[in-house]
């Protein structure tokens, strides 16, 4: 961390410091930091200003936050980074996405969002939606990436409501300042889907001993939580929903095993859709 913030490092001073042998602070330095481009000037060791820049571990660990790969390695310290930035170890990990929209062509509306966000300014644009495209004007509160596509979340007159990046066209900030509401902001902090409907129904879910390991690596669905381990093996799980779009694909995707319980009417419509699937 001293190197990467730019400092100078004095042997005998670190030896002290740490409370450790000089040869302790030399094998560091010579042996474990090979692979970093250091330099020794008057019998100080620094590190090459262009390799990593002054980034910390604090840095490190906002950008970790932000983009969501916390939790993606069992730890994140600073020791786990020093590993991970060693070039030696590149073929340790392989690391799979799950697939995200290219926005690169869309660099500049997203930050001109960013820049709405901070700056706390209403903006208007054209919102094509296929069943309503519309002109439309918001507060902008965040912008949200779920499964690899981004959204705006915003206030629509008191409501909260999100907005497929990609279906924003003819964006632009306007002269118009609006002050955040305490109650959006707490809802976006609670939320881990971007349906923002506030009226939400719990859907109980019987998940068989087949796939129940999955249910318990992660969260599969909104608000998940496990009610219920079986003695088969099985599950009994709750989640919450705005509407049964949000749950109906992911109960499909897991045929046979996985039932909605509750509401039955909700299982009902699903066994419809099915059956019209099949008569075609």
């Amino acid at each position: 961390m001293k190197l990467n913030q730019g400092e100078r490092l004095d042997i005998g001073s670190l030896a002290e410091e740490f409370n450790v042998h000089r040869r302790t602070i030399q094998r560091d330095l010579q042996e474990r930091f090979a692979f970093l481009p250091l330099e020794k000037t008057n019998g100080l060791y620094a590190l090459n200003p262009a390799y990593l820049g002054r980034i910390t571990f604090r840095d490190v660990e906002r950008f970790a936050n932000l983009a969501g790969v916390t939790g993606l390695f069992p730890g994140l310290d600073t020791q786990f980074l020093r590993e991970l930035f060693d070039s030696r170890l590149d073929d340790t990990f392989t690391v799979h996405e799950g697939g995200r929209e290219d926005l690169r062509q869309r660099m500049g509306d997203f930050r001109t969002l960013q820049t709405a966000i901070s700056e706390r300014s209403k903006v208007r644009f054209f919102y094509l939606k296929s069943d309503d495209p519309k002109w439309v004007e918001v507060a902008p509160y965040r912008l949200v990436n779920n499964a690899g596509i981004w959204y705006l979340a915003a206030d629509d007159g008191g409501q909260a409501k999100s907005y497929a990046f990609a279906k924003i066209s003819s964006l632009s900030c306007l002269d118009e300042s609006y002050a955040p509401d305490p109650a959006i902001s707490a809802q976006l902090d609670q939320e881990d889907s971007i349906w923002l409907n506030t009226k939400k129904t719990e859907v109980i879910l019987a998940i068989t001993p087949t796939v129940a390991p999955y249910f318990q690596r992660r969260k599969l669905i909104s608000h998940q939580v496990i009610e219920k381990e079986l003695e088969n093996g099985g599950l009994i799980v709750s989640g919450k929903f705005a509407h049964p779009n949000q749950i109906l694909p992911i109960v499909r995707y897991w045929i046979p095993h996985v039932r909605i319980i509750s509401p039955e009417a909700w299982q009902v419509q699903m066994e419809q859709q099915l059956q019209a699937y099949l008569n075609t």
